[in-house]
């Protein structure tokens, strides 16, 4: 097991608090319970080095000091096989995105390089029957709708539940508010 400072790092986007409820909700209703161990998220990258969270925090404290808040569409559902998800669509997220693969490029995984295609899972591990019944109810239910991105969270990965290492907010200062190393 890594150290503590070495443990990969997970960055994902915080949505309104409105918006994450919804997502939780959706989340524990349709996920496996014994899997379900982390919150409802998109995730911008998987596996960052953990050694390198100085530069991490510098780099999106930079980043973030010069970015609004924006709106984010949230679905249409779409299939993951053996689950569901909801389609985000966030262009300001997306070229953030850009920029932080680029500036990070020697660290990313082969996961990481692949296309970004941004999405919050209600639904995985199931059978591909309850995959498509579920991807059926929600299409047939749910419209997209208007979320709003306020930050990103960097996360250690721990195995199963990750532990929350920053939030950095969209228009924040020059360095998170939250910082737990």
């Amino acid at each position: 097991m890594p150290g503590p400072t070495a443990a990969p790092l997970i960055l994902t986007l915080a949505l309104d608090a409105a918006s994450q409820s919804w997502l939780e909700e959706l989340r524990r209703a349709h996920f496996p319970p014994a899997r379900n161990l982390v919150p409802a998220h998109v995730t911008l990258f998987h596996a960052l080095p953990g050694e390198e969270v100085v530069a991490i925090l510098a780099a999106l404290a930079a980043e973030c000091t010069a970015l609004p808040p924006s709106r984010v569409r949230v679905g249409p559902p779409r299939s993951l096989g053996r689950g569901v998800a909801l389609e985000i669509g966030a262009p300001a997220i997306a070229r953030l995105r850009d920029r932080l693969a680029a500036r990070w490029r020697p660290w990313l995984t082969a996961q990481d390089r692949q296309r970004w295609q941004p999405h919050a899972t209600v639904q995985n591990k199931v059978s591909p029957e309850a995959a498509r019944a579920l991807l059926v109810a929600l299409s047939a239910m749910l419209p997209p709708r208007e979320a709003r991105a306020e930050a990103v969270l960097l996360w250690r990965y721990r195995g199963g539940p990750w532990e929350r290492v920053a939030r950095i907010p969209f228009t924040a200062g020059a360095y998170p508010r939250e910082v737990i190393l």
